[in-house]
């Protein structure tokens, strides 16, 4: 028995899904602990893509038990949405395959529109950059003990009485502060209890079916989204999401005992790329920084935005391995490199003068910082058919080398394509 969490340790968009998709072949069961649908996760399995935003990686495995944990917001149009996505290439989801937390906090309707009312009113420079999904107010609503949770679907009277509350508060918001429209407590009531017939028989309690699974010596794999650097508390305040992306969260987004995780392993893209606003580093404006965009094709696999991308950031990495405890690297787009003459990668920043190792919590000063890169040799050879580290040219694997010792963390798993079969298993952590 062995329990895993899987993290990105950059601002997202790391790969994370690829990584559980394959380490999802050696556990019994996946779970989602946190973010909503402004994440997503993208696979590509017999050649065939698939992008999930809510629905864990792990469904395209028939034989896996998903799990929606407390800790996600969860929309239920979206979801079933992907459900029917999933049915329509003949494999339909049932309740033995998926578990939707009684606790999670569902985004209603009003959320979204609040959403892009607030980012709309922001001024230029002062933007976040959210995706307007809702995500933001229906964590604060949680916060503010307001919010709705997908058991209460499973109470109609109840989720009445609490939607009528919030659309009070909410029209005076729309009305009196944004000059828009109210919005209708009938239209929200028929619409969310017709998500309930479908998606009552996935309601459940979360927290205790993994406990239970824990005690028969299940192995459990939790699937974070977005990155270290999006962390409400610990990224680049307040350009973040609205949740704990750290692994610290698969515990209190699931309802699973921190004593009972054996490893967290940290998916790191052999460059950086950051989606939106907010301070970057080591963020490109050149010729390499497109090349890198087109190769590894940048493109947000939720909002269809171009990634920013930039050499890799070691402080990043390292301050990464130190908030979610990471025992092992999973490199992904490492083929993205090849051809690439020489490489860098910070390994300090430069701050008016003083050499910082950190980053600091001041969003000021971080939009300050300047890398302090060193190069390494970079390799001409495409390396996707590499099915063993021997395989990989020695400037690569030196690549590889140079990221664990400056991180003094092994590298578990190389990612050397897009595919399933293009990625190196070098240390199984359910082993």
């Amino acid at each position: 028995m062995a329990n895993v969490v899987i993290v990105g340790t950059q601002w997202g968009d790391e790969g994370k899904g690829k990584i559980v998709d394959l380490l999802t072949s050696h556990a019994d069961y996946v779970v989602r602990f946190q973010g909503g649908n402004n994440a997503g996760h993208t696979l590509v399995v017999g050649g065939k893509k698939y992008v999930f935003h809510l629905i864990p990686s792990g469904i395209l495995y028939e034989n896996k038990m998903c799990f929606v944990g407390n800790g996600v917001v969860l929309d239920p149009g979206v979801l079933l949405g992907e459900m029917d996505k999933l049915a329509a290439s003949g494999l339909p989801v049932n309740h033995r395959r998926l578990m939707i937390s009684e606790r999670a906090n569902l985004i209603m309707p009003y959320h979204k529109i609040l959403d892009a009312s607030c980012e709309a009113a922001l001024k230029k420079g002062k933007k976040i950059g959210t995706t307007g999904r809702g995500i933001g107010p229906c964590y604060g609503d949680k916060i503010l003990r307001k919010g709705i949770k997908a058991g209460d679907l499973l109470d109609p009277d109840f989720f009445r009485e609490k939607l009528t509350e919030n659309v009070e508060e909410k029209n005076f918001l729309f009305t009196r502060k944004f000059g828009g429209e109210p919005v209708a407590v009938d239209a929200i009531y028929d619409e969310f209890m017709r998500y309930a017939e479908r998606l009552a028989p996935f309601i459940g309690n979360v927290s205790v079916a993994l406990d239970q699974g824990r005690k028969q010596g299940k192995h459990i794999l939790f699937e974070g989204a977005q990155g270290t650097q999006l962390d409400i508390d610990h990224g680049t305040y307040p350009f973040v999401t609205s949740s704990n992306t750290i692994a610290g969260n698969a515990c209190t987004g699931s309802g699973f005992g921190p004593s009972h995780i054996d490893c967290v392993i940290g998916i790191l893209k052999a460059y950086t790329t950051r989606v939106g606003e907010g301070p970057f580093p080591s963020e490109l404006f050149d010729a390499v920084g497109d090349q890198l965009q087109r190769k590894g094709g940048e493109f947000g696999a939720t909002t269809g935005r171009k990634r920013r991308c930039g050499w890799l950031d070691g402080v990043i990495a390292n301050e990464a391995i130190r908030l979610n405890g990471i025992n092992g690297l999973a490199i992904t787009k490492l083929d993205v490199l090849s051809g690439q003459p020489a490489l860098k990668m910070a390994t300090a920043y430069d701050m008016e003068g003083k050499k910082l190792t950190a980053t600091p919590a001041n969003i000021k000063h971080f939009a300050k910082l300047k890398p302090i890169y060193e190069e390494l040799p970079g390799w001409s050879e495409e390396i996707s058919k590499a099915r063993g580290l021997d395989e990989l040219p020695a400037k690569a694997r030196d690549y590889v080398k140079r990221i664990e010792e400056f991180t003094e963390t092994p590298v578990y798993i190389l990612s050397v394509g897009p595919d399933r079969e293009e990625t190196l298993l070098l240390r199984n952590p359910f082993a």
